[in-house]
């Protein structure tokens, strides 16, 4: 049998790219269109995208998976599995950086168990009024503990950082829409060919331009999934006695809360609100979980 990763799930067939005995992919090897056994369906088994998988090949070129190896990770949008670094992208201009959908994404990235490095493009377009500002942004995001990388396409800035994170790992790229995700990966690298649009001045967003789950093998070893993602954040996975701990910040604090349950919202003795009230929690981040936490009572009262 040989060892293998699902990099494209599409029809009924799973198209997977051979690694190597380090667990690397094979570059000189393209994928292998390949069948499921009908015992995955019988034990309930789907193969999902990122699956580490054996496999054996037929008479007719392609192959038949046998095993789905023991996954690390599991996510339910977008499907796919092992995954353990998300790189979330927003630019900083054109549209303007939306800090509570990046506070969003990050409740969602903290409740899957994956590591999340925070990807700022087009800084090239920030002029000297709106750095400061700017700065003061990422500097909050690094002292909560964040990874922040500023990147720019047309001056290369960030990419070899960037891609020293990706090296050996499969990664999510998702975020804000219409910030550049396929050309930052076009720019870093060259002869990917991803298909873009141009983003809508008068929505201030763009349209997403990937329909399905699909690794893209790196060349450091990495995967990538170019994909809308987290795109459906409605934290009807999310109970509401989790969204405290989604919140890095607040885990420092909630243990001395005066009650259990709290939610750092009303009650006397909680450390979270005193925190906050002391500048020890941003303004702007307590601001959002309470927005997130009235929004995830909504839903739960309609579903």
């Amino acid at each position: 049998m040989l060892d293998g990763v699902i990099i494209k799930a599409l029809s009924g067939y799973y198209y997977v790219k051979p690694l190597g005995e380090d667990g690397a992919p094979i570059d000189s090897e393209s994928s292998v269109q390949c069948r499921g056994r009908g015992v995955f369906k019988n034990r309930g088994i789907s193969p999902l995208v990122g699956d580490r998988v054996k496999y054996v090949l037929t008479e007719n070129g392609e192959g038949t998976v046998t095993e789905v190896l023991q996954r690390e990770t599991e996510l339910i949008r977008p499907p796919m599995a092992n995954a353990r670094l998300a790189v979330l992208v927003f630019s900083l201009k054109e549209p303007e950086m939306n800090v509570q959908l990046l506070d969003k994404f990050l409740v969602h990235i903290e409740q899957a168990g994956l590591t999340a490095i925070i990807c700022l493009t087009k800084s090239d377009l920030v002029d000297e009024k709106s750095e400061q500002k700017y700065k003061e942004i990422i500097e909050l995001y690094k002292k909560i503990g964040y990874e922040v990388i500023r990147t720019s396409s047309k001056e290369g800035l960030g990419f070899n950082e960037l891609k020293e994170h990706l090296a050996g790992e499969i990664s999510v790229f998702s975020g804000q829409s219409g910030v550049g995700k396929s050309s930052l990966l076009n720019a870093m690298m060259p002869g990917l060919a991803l298909e873009t649009n141009e983003i809508s001045m008068k929505l201030g967003r763009g349209k997403h331009t990937t329909r399905h789950v699909e690794l893209i093998p790196l060349d450091n070893g990495g995967f990538v999934a170019d994909t809308p993602g987290f795109s459906q954040l409605d934290f009807l996975e999310i109970g509401v006695e989790e969204l405290g701990d989604c919140f890095r910040e607040f885990r420092e604090y909630s243990g001395g809360c005066k009650f259990r349950g709290c939610t750092h919202t009303h009650e006397p003795g909680c450390e979270v609100i005193r925190a906050k009230a002391d500048g020890l929690i941003a303004e702007s981040r307590y601001k959002h979980y309470v927005q997130f936490l009235e929004e995830m009572k909504d839903k739960k009262r309609r579903y």
